[in-house]
């Protein structure tokens, strides 16, 4: 069944194609809330509010765009939501670098995906947001300073030291292999 039929039949609250649309994009959703949240039950959470949001919102989706980025921010907000309602109960872990050695370029390449995700997963939770919506989902600075209500330097300083913490925590498994 085609996706603009499906989401039809949908907004006429046919159990049938919701349930064809969750099986359609519940995956890949998984995968973009696995990178935002710290844990497996985090992430079903995310997964779980953002169904409830695409099919509160679907009457709104204009047909402008692809459906599948609109499906895909509507999650990428979801993870967003919950960052601002933490943040209030969180503080900021400022890790600094103290050395900027270089790694090994094949340091990288020796780390399995399960291994970089966990580390991603580890990071603190303002570097990890900027990291995953800058590196992985596109965003611009600007767009990220908007979405998080933070300013663009920021932004790009968030961004700075989510590197810098990911590659001490490479050096570190390095060391540990070495």
């Amino acid at each position: 069944m085609e996706t603009a039929h499906i989401v039809q039949q949908c907004l006429q609250n046919d159990k049938r194609a919701q349930k064809a649309l969750f099986e359609l994009y519940a995956g890949k959703m998984m995968a973009l809330c696995r990178r935002y949240a710290r844990t497996q039950e985090e992430a079903e959470d995310f997964l779980q509010e953002g169904f409830i949001r695409l099919f509160r919102y679907l009457g709104s989706y204009d047909g402008k765009g692809s459906f599948d980025g609109w499906v895909r921010r509507i999650f990428v907000n979801t993870a967003i939501r919950h960052y601002h309602r933490q943040k209030k109960h969180n503080q900021v872990n400022d890790f600094e670098a103290e050395h900027h050695e270089r790694i090994p370029q094949n340091a990288i390449s020796q780390l399995s995906e399960l291994e970089l995700i966990s580390l991603i997963n580890r990071m603190p939770e303002g570097y990890r947001l900027v990291f995953n919506m800058y590196i992985v989902e596109g965003y611009s600075h600007r767009e990220i300073g908007e979405l998080l209500d933070i300013g663009e330097s920021t932004s790009r300083s968030q961004l700075l030291k989510a590197r810098k913490w990911l590659q001490h925590k490479i050096r570190e498994n390095q060391k540990v292999f070495l």
